[in-house]
């Protein structure tokens, strides 16, 4: 929450709700990562003044973790290859915000390891929610107090 409240500098709304406990089981160092990216990129891609959410909630089911941002959002046709090498929506728009295609790709990646899956939906001009939802066998409880 403190890496995205950084990057918007003041420029987006920034919230974080936190539900349920446990332990997520993994490269820390990686799966922050990947939940950086995916907060930096709702930071890039939604205009000043714009609100951007964080969600961690575990339950039965899981862990996930949600961004969910008012940005630019993007065209239904780009969504399934969001996550390829070097993709961009919109090569000059990519050169203008310090895209490079790659970001989510290596998300991809991490999430793999951690049989994770990525799950996005978005409107253009409205904006995006992308999701990581983690298996039951990814979180250890933590022990009662």
């Amino acid at each position: 929450h403190e890496d995205t409240e950084l990057l918007s500098a003041g420029r987006h709304t920034v919230t974080l709700q936190m539900e349920g406990d446990g332990v997520l089981l993994g490269s820390g160092k990686e799966i922050h990562s990947a939940f950086a990216n995916l907060a930096s990129n709702a930071v890039r891609y939604t205009p000043e003044g714009g609100k951007i959410d964080l969600l961690w909630r575990v339950d039965a089911q899981g862990a996930e973790f949600s961004v969910r941002d008012t940005g630019i959002g993007v065209d239904p046709e780009h969504i399934p290859r969001l996550t390829e090498r070097f993709y961009r929506v919109d090569r000059g728009r990519s050169r203008e915000t310090g895209g490079t295609g790659l970001g989510l790709a290596i998300v991809k990646h991490i999430l793999t390891r951690h049989q994770a899956e990525l799950r996005v939906s978005s409107k253009q001009g409205e904006g995006s929610v992308f999701s990581v939802r983690l298996p039951p066998a990814r979180l250890m409880a933590l022990p009662a107090r």
